[in-house]
């Protein structure tokens, strides 16, 4: 766990403050909850078994005396500690079976059995069966209320003050875990915030292989698992290791022998937790992996539902889902067996087996008051707090894992190579763009750009043509530095884009794709993207200079209409026209039109043709298009074949060579080839 162990430690550091005063709290109330036991063992060895201890004749009526057939007795501890007070006859109070009796004299031995015959004691030695008789006297329940009744001050007394330490343990226990969770919950927040804002630095080359929900995935469902850790887990293992520590301790205070017998339990422990990790580790990472995968399945099934409902591919979609589901059910009954033999049964059985070394060592020792009842009852009372932490620990193993692994995948993302976001503006450059002898590959050796070579000067507007897979994409790509080539040179304003930072050299381009992506909130919102440099006059300006103003005026709310995800309550042609008025409203030096009009209507065309003359306007302009009617105008039209440049110049010189571009064109027109 090493490097994750750390990472969640340095994040856990950020608020050390309230985690320390929560650590504090909370041994305070194990202090206060652990005084309990010792109150306990007070009561009854000192006011409830106390009864047996010497008895001795005083005169008359004092504190702590007792009548009893006309004269007065007081027990042995509470004279006087200076021997200032003198003893009487001594006698005794024993308990037999459930009744008591008084010995009007002394015991010779408190170590035997005891049988009652009629009002004779008899006592016999265990170790020589030696046998000792003594004339007794039964007490009745007024008498034997009467011995007790000068212990019931302390009994109160001693009774309030555990019922004070109980007060006390809720009030801190209620403070450690406010502050606990509120900490976890921060640390969370911000552990989410840091990953959400790397998902944004990270180049697109990495979505290209992992899915929206596989990310959607590491940004909720693993940061809620490490919110436990934060949460559950160190609470319960703080808890548990300083009430060990101090049940220990209490232990050691107690009785030596006692807390010897209960120390293995440690070692127990530690081994339990590295068997239960070592297979636990494999299971959640199984788990957690398929989950991921789920929730990306999900994402692309609501995303594609058209496509699966008109194709009808409900069922093997469904069957396709229950193979995921079924195998990370599988994973998590393995989890769930592992956790049920290990967690709560394994526990009472070392419990069970401790309690029955102890009454099988200690027994007799009790009995020869070696050992008194109190101290085991107190031994039995602390061993039974120590397995509930003991419980917690093991109960939160699970969870343990559950979040290590989470945090594994959560640092693997934020592990992966970002772009700082530039701070600051980049001066508008003009947007004279030279591409010199570029090659490139999305993977080794497979080029798909080859010795591209071109120049578009300020204000020029330059199309890129070409079947699909021919490279058009690829030179814009290269263009925004979604990619960087590694072969030949890309500038602009005899710059070399790579000494640029990517977000700055973005900031003065626009982009406006086939299928524009629309985000939730407002037409308005979707213009501007919440910049508030783009102030509210100059959403509805570019909105005008595009034509669309008046349509989008006549919907309800206007441009404040509201947008639902992907914009699908708007038409292709309305979302193009956003999308046209958001990059014009940003005014680009450099503007792309990747298949700008390829999915719209004839009547929507006319707009956006209008549109675009609006936008091109004094930008440098790069149009991939694959209706040829639409860049007839284009300063300079570029033909791509298996990325690379096979032909260029303007409509006129291009038809005029009868090459690729002509075949193109007339093939569009509906025309007859030439012979």
């Amino acid at each position: 766990m090493g490097n994750t162990g750390k990472r969640l430690f340095q994040y856990a550091m950020l608020y050390k403050k309230p985690i320390m005063l929560a650590l504090l709290l909370l041994i305070l109330a194990v202090c206060a909850e652990l005084a309990g036991p010792f109150i306990a063992k007070r009561m009854i060895d000192q006011n409830i078994l106390g009864i047996e201890k010497k008895w001795h004749e005083v005169e008359g009526k004092q504190d702590f005396a007792v009548l009893y057939k006309d004269k007065w007795y007081k027990r042995e501890d509470h004279f006087a500690a200076d021997a200032s007070e003198q003893k009487g006859k001594e006698v005794r109070v024993l308990q037999v079976g459930r009744s008591f009796y008084v010995l009007d004299g002394a015991l010779a031995s408190d170590d035997g059995k005891r049988v009652v015959e009629g009002s004779t004691l008899v006592v016999t030695n265990k170790d020589t069966s030696e046998s000792v008789s003594y004339p007794i006297t039964k007490l009745s329940k007024d008498e034997l209320y009467a011995f007790y009744q000068p212990e019931f001050p302390s009994l109160l007394k001693l009774a309030v003050m555990y019922f004070g330490f109980l007060l006390l343990v809720a009030v801190f226990t209620y403070g450690q875990r406010l502050m606990l969770q509120t900490s976890a919950n921060r640390i969370v927040r911000k552990m989410r915030t840091d990953i959400f804002a790397h998902t944004q630095r990270l180049p697109v080359n990495y979505y290209d292989n992992l899915s929206a929900g596989q990310v959607v995935s590491r940004v909720t469902n693993d940061t809620e698992a490490i919110r436990e850790l934060y949460v559950a887990v160190l609470a319960n293992f703080f808890t548990g290791i300083i009430y060990m520590a101090a049940i220990y301790g209490a232990l050691f205070l107690l009785d030596v022998r006692l807390a010897l017998v209960a120390l293995p339990l440690v070692p127990i422990l530690i081994i339990w937790i590295i068997v239960y990790r070592k297979f636990a580790a494999r299971y959640n990472r199984i788990i957690r992996a398929k989950l991921s995968e789920i929730n990306g399945m999900i994402n692309e099934s609501i995303q594609g539902m058209t496509i699966i409902q008109a194709f009808r591919r409900q069922k093997e979609t469904t069957k396709e889902f229950e193979e995921m589901n079924e195998h990370y059910y599988k994973y998590q009954n393995k989890l769930l067996s592992l956790n049920s033999i290990t967690s709560h049964n394994l526990v009472n059985v070392v419990r069970n087996i401790l309690f029955i070394i102890v009454i099988w060592m200690f027994w007799g020792d009790s009995l020869r008051g070696a050992v008194s009842v109190g101290v085991l009852y107190a031994f039995v009372d602390y061993m039974n707090r120590m397995f509930a932490p003991i419980v917690g620990i093991v109960n939160q193993l699970s969870n343990l894992e559950t979040a290590r692994v989470s945090a594994e995948r959560v640092f693997k993302l934020m592990d992966e190579e970002g772009i700082d976001v530039a701070t600051g503006k980049m001066d508008r450059y003009k947007g004279d763009v030279k591409f010199e002898d570029v090659s490139f590959a999305y993977k080794q050796d497979e080029y798909v750009l080859k010795h591209i070579s071109f120049h578009a000067r300020q204000g020029q507007t330059v199309a890129l043509v070409g079947h699909t897979g021919s490279g058009k994409s690829s030179i814009l790509n290269l263009l925004f530095r979604f990619y960087d080539s590694k072969e030949g040179k890309i500038i602009v304003d005899g710059k070399d884009v790579r000494d640029m930072p990517k977000q700055l050299l973005r900031q003065h381009m626009g982009i406006v794709l086939q299928d524009p992506f629309l985000f939730t909130g407002t037409i308005a919102s979707n213009i501007s993207l919440d910049n508030p440099a783009i102030s509210r006059e100059k959403i509805e300006q570019s909105l005008r200079d595009v034509g669309a103003y008046d349509m989008f005026s006549q919907l309800q709310g206007g441009i404040d209409a509201p947008v639902i995800e992907k914009g699908s309550t708007l038409s292709a042609g309305q979302r193009q026209l956003v999308s046209f008025a958001r990059a014009l409203a940003y005014d680009p030096a450099i503007l792309i039109l990747d298949e700008a009009t390829a999915s719209i209507d004839t009547e929507t065309e006319a707009i956006i043709q209008e549109a675009l003359d609006v936008l091109k306007k004094g930008r440098t302009t790069f149009v991939i298009a694959h209706r040829l009617s639409t860049i007839r105008n284009a300063d300079q039209i570029l033909v791509l074949d298996r990325g690379v440049i096979v032909e260029r110049g303007n409509h006129d010189e291009l038809m005029e060579q009868r090459g690729k571009y002509f075949a193109m064109y007339q093939l569009q027109l509906g025309g007859a080839l030439p012979a």
